[in-house]
């Protein structure tokens, strides 16, 4: 799937083995008995290489807005379920490759390991075709993301508290509610919960999981 993948990245990869690498979960090294070949450090570098260009294009676009009003905006253009959805509308899970258990539990659909896998195709398009290649795709493929932000979005955690407070309720509370998956891709479910409401979140971080379950009840509650 790497050669069609290009074309949706825009690029002709000079060194494929990148490409192959940032769409290799660590499910098939392990599986392998390999430590090295997933898309781990290139995820590291496409996360790095995401914040700048995504705090360049937010500096272009609201010219006016200082670091209070630009780092929520930011948050959430690089925040997982944004990344999960830009991730679902290039068709990423198809070219993803994981481990058998794995694809059979339909690892490939989860928010957490399509996030890191766009990261890690970030980064390879980065080291193979350089800053100007990663901002053009990182301008296409996040473009309705993008437009779509009117006011700066508020933290979905921050948003619960103050809803909370508001009507006396005290601050929210939050729990670790489950785990699965194995050690080198965990799963973490947390529960927050306001008077006799929750909401409950699952990512591959108690954090991440934390703003999901925010998110989840923050949905549910009358405003």
């Amino acid at each position: 799937m790497s050669e069609p993948f290009e074309a949706i990245l825009g690029h002709t990869f000079k060194r494929p083995s990148l490409l192959k690498e940032a769409l290799t979960h660590s499910s098939v090294a392990h599986s392998h008995g390999r430590k090295q070949g997933s898309n781990e450090r290139l995820e590291f570098i496409g996360d790095r290489v995401l914040g700048l260009m995504m705090a360049e294009w937010l500096a272009e676009r609201f010219p006016r807005e200082q670091e209070g009003e630009l780092g929520p905006r930011l948050a959430h253009l690089v925040s997982q379920p944004v990344l999960a959805t830009v991730a679902d509308s290039i068709g990423l899970a198809d070219a993803l490759s994981v481990g058998p258990g794995e694809f059979k539990a339909g690892l490939t659909k989860r928010a957490t390991v399509l996030a890191d896998a766009l990261e890690a195709a970030l980064g390879a398009l980065y080291l193979d075709g350089g800053i100007d290649v990663a901002r053009g795709f990182v301008r296409r493929a996040w473009n309705d993301a993008m437009i779509g932000q009117v006011e700066p979005p508020k933290d979905a955690k921050t948003a619960l508290q103050h809803w909370a407070l508001k009507r006396g309720l005290g601050l929210p509370a939050y729990g670790v509610t489950g785990r699965c998956g194995p050690e080198h891709a965990p799963q973490f479910t947390v529960t927050v919960s306001v008077g006799d409401m929750d909401g409950s979140g699952t990512a591959g971080s108690k954090r991440a999981a934390e703003q999901l379950a925010a998110e989840a009840l923050l949905a549910r509650l009358p405003s």
